[in-house]
Parts: structure tokens; C-alpha cells; sequence
């Protein structure tokens, strides 16, 4: 039986930043899909309501890439009673991703050996953080989820159960996500991982006895993903060519960037920055499986997948695809948003609805 671990688990890139109450449990190792093992994994998780008697109630929130397993603090409005996730009604779990820093094994963690992985941590694919949430699952009792959930890279494990675990979860609903990276997805975030790694202060990946850590590379890769968030007619409409009005000589704009790339510094780790955007690279459910197309026509289970008409990171032909292809998935969603990507996050009240008719079809 799995030992849960009481003691909160905080490291010099997490103290001082409040997350919330939270859980954590041994899953034991993990074998990876390039080979290599990841020993000892700690999986930090938070839950809303409360389990039934026949454990059928749970509900999986596959969180996205900079989320954590606080979800009513990244996905407003979403979690609570009469809300969406009702937690009156359903036992909502949301566990934070191997290659994390909030409190799931990740760069930032102690090794076995008693330091810190940084450099050594392995890469680990979509497919692992499922197999890890598995695991998880596995943990704390759960053998079957009413629902697996998640915008963006948790759409992509949302995936990835449907394919992998059909028996593990009755239905799935994927957000502003896909079935495959594409070229320009992979292209962008290696710009956004060579930003980091340029950090003067990266060393390789072995930072965490320094002073000064790799938050300036680490806040070029934020401004440069931030930008593929939005659409450009708010960044025009928003700012233009505001200047910021403080004598520094900066656009508006400009300002507005720098205050995203702050805000991450303080909750996250430029190690994990590149492990989720990596995984995020490899995804592909096609992968040793015949191909997306062969993949995606497995899928037994039904799939209510949710597009945003303005998304430039994720766009619209994406979500289609996925629809179209999976025999029991629901018409497309399409949520019309000023916000593009994260259209999952402001459009509350509309991707609330699509929820709620995920659960309605189980």
C-alpha cells in the first residue's frame, strides 16, 4: 500500500508562494518511454468533495502546463458547489504532473542520492504523465473516473487515457488541445527552451545552489508563449502602441509581457518550464500505435471535445480532427473568444456549459 506523506514538500523555487492546502502520496517508480526508470515518485494532489460509498462520483482535472493541482486558483469559477465541477455532487481530484514544482517529482526534486535532479531528471513524455496519474489513481483508490478532463497539455493526457485506459474513465472532454504537436507548436517551443537555456545563470540545468537561477531566460519564454495565448486584435486593440507612460520608454505592451514573466518567476521552475514544453513537443497519440488517424478511430469511449474559434496556438482544425475521427465523440464545441488559447480560462460561463455536457452524456 502506497504511504501518503503529510509533511509539506517545498523547495528554494517554491517557498514563500502559497498554493493552497495540499496532498501528497508515493506511486512508487515509473519505467519511461525511452527506458529509463524514474525511482520514488511523490504525486502532490488536491481534492474537492467527497468520494461515494461506490467510488463512482470522481472526476479528473488534468491541469494545464503552468497549472497545479490547485485548480481553483488557475481555472475560476469551475470547482465549487452549483458550479460546473460540482463539488456537492462529484469528488473532483486534480494531482500535479510528474516533471512539476508543486510538490510532484520533478527537476527541482531530491534524487535518491540526496541532491537535487536538476540536469539528470529524464525526459518524460504526455504518455508517462499519464501513466504516473495511473498510478496515482491507483493510490488513493480510484479505479474509474466519471470524467478525465483538461485544457491545452491536459487535453493531451485526456487523450491519452481515452486511447491507453478506456476501462479507467467513462468519457473524456478535451479543450483547446490536440491529437499531434504540430511543426509550428514544436518550432515555438524550442525558441521558448533556447531562451532558457541561454540563461547565463542555466548552468546546465544545475542551478539550484545559485544565487540567481535562469528567471530572465525562463521570462523570455513566458513572453514569447504568452503572445501564442492571446490574439492579435487584443494585443492591438488592448495596447496598440500605447506607450507605458512611466519616462521608461516602453510600449504598453511591453509592460504587460513583463508583468507575465514576473508572475511565473514566482511559482515556477525554469527545469520545468522545459520538461512540460518538451512533453508537450512529443505528443503524438499516433506514436507506435499505427499512426493518429488509427489511433484516434480506437477510442471507445465517448469524447466531447471543446475548440476556441480565435486560438493561434492550439487552432480550431485541431479540435476537428479529434471529432471527427473518434467514433463516439459529441458534435464540436466551438467557443467563440476575444482571448484565443486562453479562452478556457476567461470564458467561464461557456466552457462551463460544455462541462456540464460531458457529464450529462456519461
Amino acid at each position: 500500500m502506497s504511504k501518503e506523506i503529510t509533511s509539506q514538500v517545498t523547495g528554494a523555487w517554491l517557498d514563500g508562494h502559497d498554493v493552497g492546502e495540499r496532498k501528497f502520496v508515493k506511486i512508487g517508480f515509473l519505467l519511461l518511454e525511452n527506458g529509463e526508470t524514474l525511482p520514488d515518485i511523490t504525486i502532490a494532489y488536491q481534492s474537492w468533495g467527497q468520494l461515494s460509498a461506490a467510488k463512482d462520483n470522481a472526476i479528473l482535472i488534468n491541469h494545464a502546463m503552468t497549472g497545479w493541482s490547485d485548480v481553483t486558483s488557475w481555472w475560476p469559477n469551475m470547482v465549487g458547489p452549483g458550479l460546473p465541477f460540482k463539488t456537492n455532487k462529484y469528488f473532483i481530484v486534480c494531482p500535479n504532473v510528474i516533471g512539476g514544482c508543486q510538490g510532484s517529482t520533478g527537476p527541482s526534486s531530491i534524487a535518491p542520492d540526496g541532491k537535487r535532479y536538476g540536469s539528470r531528471f529524464p525526459i518524460v513524455t504526455v504518455r508517462d504523465m499519464a501513466k504516473a496519474e495511473i498510478l496515482f489513481s491507483d493510490a488513493i483508490g480510484i479505479k474509474k473516473y466519471r470524467l478525465a478532463v483538461g485544457p491545452s497539455l491536459g487535453g493531451m493526457r485526456s487523450l491519452e487515457w481515452a486511447i491507453e485506459h478506456p476501462d479507467r474513465v467513462s468519457a473524456i472532454c478535451t479543450i483547446g488541445s490536440s491529437a499531434v504537436a504540430t511543426g509550428d507548436q514544436i518550432g515555438g517551443f524550442s525558441v521558448q527552451i533556447r531562451a532558457i537555456k541561454t540563461d547565463p545563470n542555466f548552468n546546465g540545468g544545475d542551478y539550484y545552489e545559485q544565487e540567481i537561477g535562469p528567471i530572465e531566460g525562463m521570462g523570455i519564454a513566458r513572453r514569447i508563449a504568452h503572445l501564442t495565448y492571446r490574439t492579435e486584435s487584443e494585443m492591438d486593440v488592448r495596447f496598440g502602441r500605447q506607450m507605458q507612460g512611466d519616462e521608461t520608454g516602453r510600449y504598453a505592451v511591453e509592460s504587460y509581457l513583463d508583468h507575465q514573466a514576473d508572475k511565473l518567476a514566482k511559482r515556477f521552475d525554469a527545469n520545468t518550464y522545459i520538461s512540460l514544453t518538451s512533453a508537450m513537443a512529443s505528443h503524438d497519440v499516433g506514436r507506435d500505435r499505427g499512426g493518429v488517424v488509427k489511433a484516434l478511430e480506437s477510442i471507445n469511449i465517448p469524447v466531447v471535445v471543446v475548440s476556441i474559434d480565435t486560438d493561434r496556438l492550439f487552432p480550431p482544425r485541431l479540435q476537428v480532427e479529434v471529432a471527427e475521427l473518434v467514433p463516439q465523440a459529441a458534435p464540436l464545441i466551438t467557443i467563440s473568444s476575444e482571448f484565443g488559447h486562453d479562452g478556457f480560462l476567461v470564458e467561464s460561463e461557456a466552457v462551463g456549459a460544455a462541462i456540464v455536457q460531458a457529464l450529462s452524456i456519461i
